[in-house]
This record gives C-alpha cells, sequence and structure tokens, in this order.
C-alpha cells in the first residue's frame, strides 16, 4: 500500500447505518483510492444485523474477503485492528489525507471530541484533528441531546466537517439504495472524488 498521505481512513462504528459505510468503502476502491478500514466490535455487531454479514474476526481474512467481494485491487486495501498502536495512522507523521468515520456513534463522537484516544479509532481522529487534515463523521442519531449537539459544535470549531446521515429527497428515491447513494455522494463531493451517484440539483448529471 502507499503512503498513507495518499489514502483514505474509514471507520465503521456501532451506529445504525452500516450499509452507508460498506457503501462508501466500495465506491473508494472503485474510484482507485487506497483504504484503510477500521469497524469496531459494535460496528461488526451491527453489520451482522443489518446486512446479514458475519465478519471474520482476523483482519487478514477480513481484509482478504472485502478485497474479493468488491473486486479491489492487490493491496488497496489494508484492514487494520482497533488496538494496533503500531498501524501507521497512529502517527502524526503518518496520517492519511483524509478520514472518514460513517457511521458515526455518539459515543465515538464524544471520545473523539474529548480526545480520549484510547482505541486507534479515537487516536486516527485526534491525529486528524492536531495535523489538520480532513475528518468527515457521519453522525447517525435521532433525536439529538444537548451533549450531542455540544460535541458536534466542538468537532465542528476544531475543523471537522459534521455531516449526519440525513439523505434529501428532491431527487425523488424509489429505492433505500437511491437515499444511502445520496450520503455516500456527499462524503464523495468532500473528498473531491467523482462519482455517478445521482443527479445535482437542477437537473445536471453528477
Amino acid at each position: 500500500m502507499s503512503s498513507p498521505r495518499q489514502s483514505i481512513t474509514l471507520v465503521i462504528t456501532g451506529a445504525s447505518g452500516s450499509l452507508y459505510g460498506l457503501r462508501l468503502l466500495e465506491r473508494l476502491l472503485h474510484a482507485g483510492e487506497r483504504v484503510y478500514l477500521l469497524i469496531s466490535k459494535a460496528g461488526r455487531v451491527v453489520i451482522a444485523t443489518e446486512v446479514g454479514m458475519a465478519l471474520p474476526d482476523d483482519e487478514a481474512e477480513l481484509e482478504a474477503l472485502l478485497t474479493q467481494l468488491y473486486q479491489a485491487h492487490p493491496n488497496q486495501l489494508r484492514v487494520l485492528a482497533d488496538h494496533d498502536w503500531f498501524a501507521p495512522i497512529a502517527s502524526g507523521s503518518n496520517a492519511s489525507r483524509a478520514m472518514v468515520v460513517c457511521p458515526c456513534s455518539c459515543g465515538t463522537l464524544a471520545a473523539i471530541a474529548h480526545g480520549s484516544a484510547d482505541s486507534l479509532i479515537e487516536r486516527a481522529a485526534d491525529v486528524a484533528l492536531k495535523e489538520r487534515r480532513q475528518l468527515i463523521l457521519v453522525v447517525r442519531e435521532t433525536p439529538f441531546s444537548t451533549i450531542h449537539l455540544e460535541n458536534m459544535l466542538t468537532l465542528s470549531r476544531m475543523g471537522a466537517t459534521i455531516l449526519p446521515a440525513s439523505p434529501g429527497f428532491y431527487h425523488r428515491p424509489e429505492r433505500v439504495e437511491e437515499l444511502i447513494d445520496f450520503i455516500v455522494a456527499r462524503i464523495l463531493d468532500h473528498l473531491g472524488i467523482d462519482h455517478q451517484l445521482l443527479k445535482r440539483w437542477g437537473g445536471g448529471e453528477v
């Protein structure tokens, strides 16, 4: 895999909406991006519940499975363990160019906002903030409590992008997949990655 500076870190946490994260992973790999992937323990449970996909515990096995599933190039995807403190993204000297937490649970949101860095997920986000790298948090919760809102405001002031999983309907979606693609398209827009997932406002094709 190339330098993390040329890669994107994708995190899937235990919030509902795991399909957002999996679809984003597919699109990133399809676009030729190199991806560091972290899935929390709760994220694995939610994927099994919402998608019916039982993920292997071994990171190498999961990496091989997802590489084959999404037809990625060799070494395009690297799956990391949440306790791997020797991973490149744990250091500011090797931070990815961007990090996306999709979906982002409010527990992960709070940990990042307060700099706990007790896991690789939290540490990588801490690195992204301190190195002024792009950090996108796709928060999935409803309703938001005052604590959630204050944590989002704190992170927004630090430079993070708060991108709630709130799809629009002006494109008249007919399938759940179109709602998922609406959010994934907005994430890709913020990452500066071309896509053909939906029509732009005003009727123009993406």
